[in-house]
């Protein structure tokens, strides 16, 4: 019986020894691993576009301001469905009232306001996947002062409705240029690249075709140009054999 104990306490010194050696040698022959950037971009056309103006009317007596604003905002109306802007993509916002005051002085005292009149403004915003339509109407919209109405013009903001299919088509692209950079920094080192230890995407960035905008920690969007370049970054790391 001693004799068989002393075989197993033996076995069992053997079977420790040989784990705390292979930890050991794992220990100071970690594994190594390879990260790098992959960069995936795609240019594109916006197929949305928004455009808003805001038309004005003065008046010391408020209804008559208000007469005078509905009047403009039919003249609006009847100029953008003449130029082939649908009714329905037409949205009139509410109606700002302000009380406009002037500042009145005496020897360099201020001692109160005097009271000019009422100043209302309505807004109107089109909203259309016909971005020529829109954008030559937007340019041509100084044809109502001819008309005698006060209206201000917005630079038009464009958009794009398949950002969540592009989006994923270049998650793939940055993700496939980035294996193709590991595999061969991979082979200029001797090695083989292994698993894929994890995949992080970076922030997605959208500017102006062939512009100088800088890039956002927090994601840019452009919507003042019509062509643009969207890009994403993914972090991929992996086993090096």
């Amino acid at each position: 019986m001693k004799h068989l104990n002393a075989i197993i306490f033996g076995v069992a010194i053997v079977i420790s020894a040989y784990f705390l050696g292979n930890a050991y040698v794992k220990r100071s022959n970690p594994v190594q691993v390879i990260a790098i950037t992959g960069l995936g971009n795609e240019n594109f056309t916006s197929d949305l576009i928004v455009w808003e103006g805001r038309f004005v009317a003065f008046n010391t007596v408020l209804k008559t301001a208000f007469e005078q604003l509905n009047n403009d905002k039919e003249i609006v109306r009847d100029y953008l469905v003449s130029k082939g802007i649908k009714e329905e993509n037409i949205i009139f916002n509410a109606v700002q009232t302000i009380e406009q005051r002037d500042n009145k002085y005496e020897n360099g005292n201020f001692v109160g306001t005097i009271f000019r009149g009422y100043e209302l403004s309505q807004s109107v915003q089109i909203e259309s996947n016909d971005v020529t339509l829109v954008e030559n109407v937007s340019r041509e919209i100084t044809e109502l002062l001819n008309r005698g109405v006060q209206f201000n013009s917005s630079p038009p903001r464009y958009y794009y409705t398949k950002l969540s299919d592009l989006k994923i088509k270049m998650i793939s692209k940055a993700t496939e240029d980035a294996r193709i950079r590991a595999e061969k920094i991979a082979e200029n080192s001797g090695g083989i690249l292994g698993d894929l230890i994890s995949a992080r995407m970076g922030v997605f960035q959208i500017t102006g075709q062939n512009s100088d905008e800088d890039y956002s920690w927090g994601g840019a969007y452009n919507t003042a140009a019509k062509k643009k370049t969207a890009s994403i970054t993914m972090r991929l790391e992996y086993k090096v054999k």
